[in-house]
């Protein structure tokens, strides 16, 4: 059977465009004991693979040029020598960026019945972790916290936001356009379209007029800069990404840093893999939510295995409301 994976054939300057790809095939192997093969349903694509097509170790590899890419899937299995996944298993794994998947048993997860397996890549997976282990682990969220969540309508931050509202929270969300203001406000969420407000700060203000105890930083640049602005003393930023700077190789500090030392700020940032250890512990508290509807799932979906760059692309330009998914 063939397999077909995406590989990267540059490390691409600014916003990757189609020619960073390629689109290839090969035979898969026979099965071997121990092993599955699994046909992939839903595709992950996510901010921080960015940094991997850079071709410099960080904190994760980066992807190697020519060499298939891989990054979170779910799908259900085909073939199995494996009795703890039977043919019909639905199961979350790593070999994204293609159409089968195949290797140990070890290497795959198997996911409850009663959710979209959809679901474990987005609200219940990696970008929902990444929002409570920011919230309650680094910020120490409290009731009563007023909270400003940037890039608030993505995959992160829109679940960040609920659950901060959950929580007895004034929430702050900051969005690139109208619908997906909107969106949140209907979340209960403050919602603020950072590109046609002239002033961010006075607009945080007039949003948070008792300022800001809590940030969840998904973007830096001016909105980390506002927000420094308008934070309270010993406020807590969670620094969780810094997509403003990921395609123009520029130094993320804002330009009012001192403002850490005016304010006592505790700014920390996080890898949500260091935390991997409280996985059941989020899914325990916001698996429940999820089924009875008090935490609304947004996902952007596109179609076909070839879409993927311009899924990923479409990350950097604001094509995505909730969690981007290419289903195959």
């Amino acid at each position: 059977m063939k397999q077909q994976y995406f590989t990267l054939t540059q490390h691409p300057e600014g916003v990757p465009g189609k020619d960073s790809f390629a689109l290839k095939s090969a035979q898969l192997p026979e099965l071997a004991d121990g092993e599955v093969r699994v046909r992939n349903s839903y595709l992950s694509v996510d901010p921080y693979m960015r940094g991997r097509m850079n071709g410099v170790k960080t904190y994760i590899e980066p992807f190697e040029l020519g060499r298939p890419m891989d990054g979170a899937a779910v799908g259900e299995v085909i073939a199995s020598k494996a009795e703890a996944l039977p043919e019909g298993t639905k199961v979350l794994h790593n070999q994204g960026w293609r159409d089968l998947a195949q290797g140990p048993a070890t290497d795959f997860k198997a996911l409850p019945d009663a959710l979209p397996e959809r679901y474990f890549l987005g609200v219940l997976g990696m970008p929902g972790m990444t929002a409570w282990t920011g919230l309650n682990k680094i910020a120490g969220l409290k009731q009563g916290d007023k909270v400003l969540v940037t890039a608030a309508s993505g995959a992160v931050g829109s679940l960040a936001c609920q659950l901060a509202v959950a929580k007895g929270c004034h929430v702050v969300g900051t969005a690139g356009s109208d619908d997906k203001v909107q969106w949140l406000e209907s979340l209960g969420v403050a919602g603020i379209n950072y590109k046609t407000e002239g002033d961010l700060y006075q607009a945080l203000r007039h949003k948070t007029p008792d300022g800001i105890d809590v940030i969840f930083e998904n973007v830096g640049g001016p909105l980390l800069a506002a927000g420094m602005n308008a934070a309270n003393p010993f406020c807590r930023i969670a620094l969780c990404g810094m997509i403003h700077h990921y395609n123009d190789g520029k130094a993320p500090t804002p330009d009012n840093f001192s403002q850490v030392i005016a304010k006592r700020l505790r700014v920390e940032g996080f890898l949500v893999f260091d935390h991997w250890q409280h996985y059941d512990t989020f899914l325990a508290e916001v698996m429940p939510w999820v089924q009875d509807g008090r935490i609304a799932v947004k996902e952007t979906i596109e179609q076909g295995l070839q879409s993927m760059p311009d899924a990923f692309a479409a990350l950097f330009s604001g094509g995505n409301t909730g969690k981007m998914l290419v289903q195959l």
